[in-house]
């Protein structure tokens, strides 16, 4: 199959040049391996390789030499690897070595010693609509933060084609597959996250029933700040019930795991004395996770328009966040005490931030534009600086500025 190009391939080439290894942790058939491949000399798949797992146990620099960058995948199968990788890295003092790839994150205590200019990270999610050919990529996430914003066509997306999207995800391997079958490799996906991957963490055995339960819970509640209390008691009857403690456990598992990503929020400063909330907004990595969660489909979707925003905005985040890694920023969001709320926060290294609000529809986007100058004015800009625009993502548009400054873009059109 022939390699679709990825947001990350110009990350990872930087880091290459400048670290002596790579880690690229991103969840399972996400793409992890094949992007590795594309630049490396030579590898080992610990996954599969029983000779390199028995020789790590008595010579573990035989499984580290041969042409570099030489890829290592699925490293944390055999977590020891980290040290001898470290410690090799600092004997060539070279950089470009190694490529480690994992599907979960180790414990800290594993990878605590790592030291500058050794060993650095890399975030590998779903692919975002640019990299699946459904987003034109006219409107650059990059031009946004540096001010900069052109109008587009609409690129033409139904909401037939969002629908799909949000339900096939973005995993490479499911791009030729017809609807249904995309559907239920998705849910077999989550079946073995819940069954297998959830023990495999850190060996510890957990109730997969109650795993399903979560996972449901999570899915109703896809981009809301929900707290692991309201989970909970969001999960069933007394018969079922989690405790708040078990909960978290369970999140920390899923987020190791890279199958949830939780959505922090942005503390600005503000000219007003609103208190902020805190509570981070919960999202799966991809939304087709929460569509399996529910066996739900796109007919489903078209039933509940709720869950249909809902999904869509997931969906709109996980792409901003690939987008958003590609210019060094973190995508955040805001919530007051008084019941402001703002979707989307990207804010850049140097302190340049935007704001978003995402509608799967038109029929909001005065009160979106009205939300987003509201926000603006509160914001003590002589602190923060001004927001390099305010904008609202939508399903389907024409990409341009309205008469208050505030832009409308079509998520068929935006890229990195």
């Amino acid at each position: 199959m022939k390699y679709l190009p990825r947001v990350v391939d110009n990350e990872l080439a930087r880091q290459l040049k400048s670290a002596g290894a790579v880690v690229i942790e991103g969840p399972k058939a996400c793409g992890k391996t094949t992007t590795g491949r594309q630049v490396a000399a030579s590898e080992v798949l610990l996954d599969i390789d029983e000779n390199a797992k028995m020789a790590l146990q008595v010579a573990p620099d035989l499984v580290l030499e041969g042409q570099v960058p030489r890829l290592i995948d699925e490293w944390q199968i055999e977590p020891k690897i980290w040290n001898h990788i470290r410690r090799t890295v600092d004997d060539r003092r070279r950089p470009g070595q190694f490529i480690l790839t994992g599907s979960a994150i180790p414990s800290d205590d594993i990878t605590r010693h790592t030291g500058a200019g050794r060993l650095t990270r890399i975030i590998m999610r779903p692919m975002s609509l640019i990299e699946t050919g459904n987003s034109s990529g006219e409107i650059s996430l990059r031009d946004l933060l540096n001010a900069t914003f052109s109008g587009c066509k609409d690129p033409g997306l139904t909401t037939e084609d969002l629908a799909k999207f949000i339900c096939k995800g973005g995993w490479p391997i499911h791009l030729n597959l017809d609807l249904q079958t995309s559907l239920q490799a998705v849910r077999d996906y989550l079946e073995e996250i819940r069954r297998v991957d959830i023990k495999r963490v850190d060996q510890t055995k957990r109730d997969p029933e109650k795993v399903g339960l979560l996972l449901r819970s999570l899915a109703r509640n896809s981009a809301a700040p929900v707290s692991a209390a309201t989970l909970a008691s969001d999960v069933g009857d007394s018969d079922t019930a989690l405790h708040g403690d078990t909960v978290r456990d369970y999140l920390e598992v899923l987020s190791r795991l890279m199958i949830i990503e939780d959505q922090p929020a942005w503390a600005p400063h503000l000219r007003s004395r609103s208190r902020l909330r805190k509570s981070p907004k919960r999202h799966f990595i991809d939304p087709s996770l929460a569509v399996a969660a529910l066996r739900a489909s796109p007919e489903r979707l078209f039933n509940d328009m709720q869950l249909f925003g809902l999904l869509f905005e997931s969906m709109v985040i996980r792409d901003l966040r690939v987008y958003s890694q590609d210019s060094d920023a973190k995508v955040y969001h805001y919530r007051d005490a008084v019941g402001l709320e703002v979707d989307a926060v990207i804010e850049r290294s140097d302190g340049t931030w935007a704001a978003f609000e995402i509608k799967l529809g038109t029929g909001k986007i005065e009160e979106s534009a009205e939300k987003l100058l509201d926000f603006a004015d509160k914001i003590d800009t002589a602190k923060c600086g001004k927001p390099s625009v305010l904008g609202i993502i939508t399903g389907q548009s024409f990409g341009y500025t309205r008469k208050d400054g505030v832009a409308v873009i079509p998520i068929g059109s935006l890229g990195p």
